[in-house]
């Protein structure tokens, strides 16, 4: 299966806080998007994993994706090491996407951070011949390295490389990210569990926001940012949004 984008989040409900605008945009345009979570939020405080999965497979179906997977990898302990990277080496050879999103570099929650690094290593590894994964079939891997490789901003602020208008679809990636009702402050499931970081009316309150900020920033109403660690160039200057009018 062939995708044109794979979106990967260490939790379930990261791509969506992160990027889901993005690939929503994409998906419209016909694009074959391909989510993969890393764990299954186990360790989150509310919720069950049995509950994470279908709110997952409500958000993929909102955003509308090609596939959804989870490599089941442990929550919080999961590392940088050899047999990960493996892992998630066979998957992106599975999609052989072109770009690859997924968790930011540094942030507040260390998996964010691990997770980030994983994913651009496992990238680069992944167009390594000498590296041999199998799939489903257990037949060998053909190589394959995504030309881009793109973090979205989590929890804390960074400066983005790349702004992205989400304004026409602002409202459905609303909509998948409150499909993680469990989760966040979202109609009767708001009060389910003890109160945590992110179930706050607050924190949909400052992703809003967050949201807001960048659009204004390129003078839309609402974009998502990203972080690129290799420059990004364009064909024609038709592809620039003009943000002063």
């Amino acid at each position: 299966m062939k995708a044109d984008i794979l979106a990967i989040g260490v939790h379930p409900d990261d791509v969506e806080l992160g990027c889901s605008g993005t690939l929503i945009n994409e998906t419209k345009k016909g694009k074959k998007v391909v989510i993969v979570d890393l764990t299954q939020g186990e360790l989150g405080t509310r919720g069950t994993i049995e509950t994470r999965y279908q709110e997952a497979a409500n958000a993929a179906m909102i955003i509308g994706v090609l596939a959804r997977e989870n490599l089941k990898m442990r929550d919080g302990f999961f590392k940088n090491d050899e047999e990960h990277q493996l892992k998630l080496i066979a998957a992106i050879r599975k999609y052989q996407p072109d770009i690859v999103i997924g968790n930011v570099l540094h942030d507040r929650h260390p998996d964010h951070g691990r997770a980030g690094k994983l994913i651009a290593d496992s990238c680069f590894l992944a167009g390594l011949s000498k590296i041999e994964t199998i799939d489903e079939k257990q037949e060998k891997q053909e190589r394959w390295r995504p030309s881009y490789v793109l973090h979205y901003i989590q929890d804390w602020y960074h400066e983005p490389d790349l702004l992205i208008d989400i304004s026409d679809v602002f409202d459905q990636r609303m909509k998948a990210i409150e499909a993680y009702s469990t989760q966040f402050h979202t109609g009767e499931n708001s009060n389910e569990g003890p109160q945590t970081y992110i179930s706050t009316p607050d924190f949909l309150e400052s992703v809003i926001a967050r949201a807001r900020m960048f659009g204004k920033r390129i003078g839309v109403k609402y974009a998502e940012g990203f972080i690129s660690e290799k420059k990004i160039g364009i064909r024609n200057l038709d592809a620039l949004i003009q943000n002063e009018t």
